[in-house]
């Protein structure tokens, strides 16, 4: 079922719970003061990345990796992780999901290399590696609120020693099923991918690619400076639209914003709302249990993997976060519903948004084998990821 139609119906779901007086009118007005800003937030860096796609700045990016890379893949393969993780911290999942998961297929089959360990790096460094800053995933900005609103430096202090476990236990997994691969060669032939307008990246306009570059240098710093984040996120935005409309304006449609996504999101956060009032928290505080302990721990870690996998890590976090409490919970909760969601592919959208990509590119994967991999990784990330939330 399409996003938006999915959207819709728990829209229309919320909007029959206010009208049953199951949700209170003074407890939509508080959820729409919170995820007002990160719902903004959302649309403006999805038409930033996009826009910094159609400048041609990212497959620049990936022209000058197959260049640096030498004819090594191993080292190829580790600035498509240096990538993978930048553009994860701070651009959000889902943007790696979009946006590099084409520009790392291209950029394999044009080193005639095959595409799998390349594509499996980038969706599991979008998952795993979400963890280090707010922007990284929506589960982090849903939890800034619960955590009091701090900044994102003291966020990254908080997060720092689980975010760099589950960033190098996937691409170690990586290296080990892929040594083969990645202990080859290639030969440095030219990066090229033709848009459907004739354009490519060496023939993208200089304006609009150094634009892009600059903003992109400005919005990164400007994004973990303490600032709300949609402010300088649509800032951003609003000049690379205005640049666009001057240099490229057939660029800019509707579909920039990410209509689909917002309409899903605004009803998931209701009907998650309305669920809290109708007996949800007390499940989940069973579930949960109290404590702040390394079983304790564990425990909370758990249930968001395994709610994460079940459901998604959305509506799995949303369940689960009254009933975590204190930020050592929080923390390990963040870890289960960002680190956990590797065995089912609708686990998070960006694994989703993933495979859809992989399909119109002509990729196969296994979802079994895919599966198998997550149940194995899984408790080797979250395990000891949960246990490292516990430093303050």
């Amino acid at each position: 079922m399409p996003l938006a139609v999915t959207g819709a119906v728990l829209l229309v779901l919320g909007a029959a719970a206010v009208a049953a007086g199951l949700l209170p009118w003074p407890a939509l007005a508080e959820l729409a003061a919170r995820v007002g800003p990160i719902l903004a937030f959302v649309a403006a860096i999805t038409v930033v990345t996009e826009l910094l796609n159609a400048a041609g700045l990212f497959e620049w990016i990936a022209s000058q990796f197959r260049r640096w890379g030498r004819g090594r893949v191993a080292v190829l393969w580790l600035l498509v992780v240096a990538l993978s993780l930048a553009a994860t911290a701070f651009l959000s999942l889902d943007t790696t999901a979009v946006l590099l998961t084409p520009i790392v297929v291209v950029l394999a089959r044009r080193c005639s290399l095959p595409p799998l360990p390349f594509a499996l790096t980038t969706v599991w460094l979008a998952n795993t590696g979400s963890l280090l800053l707010p922007v990284s995933n929506l589960t982090n900005l849903l939890a800034l609120h619960a955590l009091g609103d701090i900044s994102p430096a003291a966020f990254a202090a908080r997060m720092a020693l689980p975010a760099l476990w589950c960033a190098l236990v996937p691409a170690a997994a990586v290296a080990v099923l892929f040594r083969r691969q990645l202990a080859a060669r290639y030969y440095s032939v030219r990066v090229v991918r033709v848009h459907a307008d004739g354009r490519t990246p060496a023939s993208a306009d200089p304006v609009l690619l150094g634009t892009g570059a600059a903003v992109l240098a400005l919005l990164l710093p400007a994004l973990v400076s303490g600032v709300p984040v949609w402010i300088p996120a649509a800032a951003a935005a609003l000049v690379l639209v205005a640049v666009f409309s001057a240099r490229r304006r057939a660029v800019l449609v509707w579909a920039l914003v990410p209509w689909q996504l917002l309409l899903f999101a605004s009803g998931l956060f209701v009907v998650m709302e309305a669920l809290q009032h109708l007996g949800a928290r007390e499940v989940a505080g069973a579930l949960l249990g109290t404590g702040e302990g390394p079983g304790d721990l564990l425990r909370v870690a758990a249930a968001g993997a395994a709610g994460a996998n079940a459901v998604n890590n959305l509506p799995a976090y949303l369940a689960f976060e009254q009933a975590a409490g204190s930020p050592a919970r929080l923390a390990a909760l963040l870890v289960g519903v960002n680190a956990g969601p590797l065995v089912t592919p609708w686990a998070s959208l960006a694994t989703l948004i993933w495979h859809e990509q992989l399909r119109r590119l002509g990729v196969r994967i296994s979802w079994w084998g895919y599966a198998a991999a997550g149940a194995v990784l899984v408790p080797l990330l979250v395990v000891p990821a949960a246990l490292l939330a516990a430093v303050p």
